[in-house]
């Protein structure tokens, strides 16, 4: 295929900026997971954008944890070095109320040769001039890296993102058929929608305490039938997800069960069950047997 281009974008930046949102916009659907809280992405998620001249596969890594706290936290770090070595572009990730002066990022983004487009997210909190002195600071930190302002929840400046992407993509044959749209299955997405509504449901330190696995996943005629394990780690985070009287897990089935049917545009059944992993986050065959 004459002149086709494609290759591999790392998107990085630290936790809640938007990177997931950003990575959203740019596919025109919805495959990373989003919430208001930090730490939300935990794995390295490939999205797949393919069309009759390009493909592009972004990587969406976790937000970088700049003092680990558990086993889990390295596991996510490791997704981010994964991502600086195999990327033809990088595209770091920042929000507008960042000090520009004291951000984290890997330093690699300041020396290596290959394009870096630093994306100013979240810019619709600042004025205009606001923006452009954001802007100047960084500029002063990465001279070499093409600077955006964009608020991705609002798809402002998106195309201009991805215009800067396809500037720099190099000719190559597709990695991936054309109408695949991520190196996951359909069990990892189904994982994630209802991690994503634990997030949104529970409060505090639970959300971060659960991991899903997904037991059953069998395509019938008319119903897909899904059982699936929430992991914890204590007694006490088990009982806060069942709730009184099973109240609360069954609201977290419902709102789960419904996305899961938007996703896979077809009617679900949804079991989940609570289990107890004792302290599994900083347990690392427990961590290895979660796909981490």
């Amino acid at each position: 295929m004459n002149n086709f281009k494609a290759g591999f974008v790392s998107i990085i930046g630290l936790p809640n900026v938007g990177k997931s949102t950003l990575l959203n916009a740019l596919m025109g659907t919805k495959l990373s997971i989003v919430t208001p809280k930090a730490q939300t992405t935990r794995h390295r998620l490939r999205a797949i954008l393919t069309t009759d001249e390009y493909q592009i596969v972004f990587s969406d890594t976790p937000g970088i944890i700049e003092k680990p706290g558990y086993k889990l936290h390295d596991a996510m770090n490791e997704y981010i070095r994964q991502a600086l070595s195999d990327a033809d572009i990088f595209i770091l990730v920042t929000e507008a109320a960042m000090d520009p002066q004291k951000a984290h990022f890997p330093e690699k983004l300041s020396t290596t040769k290959r394009p870096v487009i630093h994306i100013l997210n979240k810019i619709d909190v600042l004025s205009q001039e606001e923006v452009m002195l954001k802007l100047d600071a960084w500029k002063a930190i990465l001279p070499a890296a093409m600077h955006i302002p964009v608020s991705a929840v609002n798809k402002f400046n998106v195309e201009s993102v991805l215009a800067n992407i396809l500037l720099n993509l190099p000719e190559h044959e597709a990695f991936f058929p054309g109408d695949d749209l991520s190196d996951r299955n359909l069990r990892f997405f189904v994982s994630e929608i209802i991690r994503e509504s634990l997030f949104m449901q529970y409060q505090q330190e639970v959300p971060y305490c659960c991991e899903i696995q997904v037991d059953e996943f069998t395509e019938k005629e008319n119903i897909t039938v899904i059982k699936t394990t929430v992991f914890v780690g204590r007694d006490s985070q088990k009982s806060i997800i069942i709730g009184e009287n099973g109240k609360a897990i069954k609201r977290l089935g419902i709102t789960s069960r419904k996305q899961i049917e938007e996703f896979l545009g077809t009617r679900v059944y949804l079991e989940i069950n609570v289990k107890v992993s004792d302290d599994w986050r900083s347990n690392a065959e427990q961590i290895k047997r979660f796909g981490y």
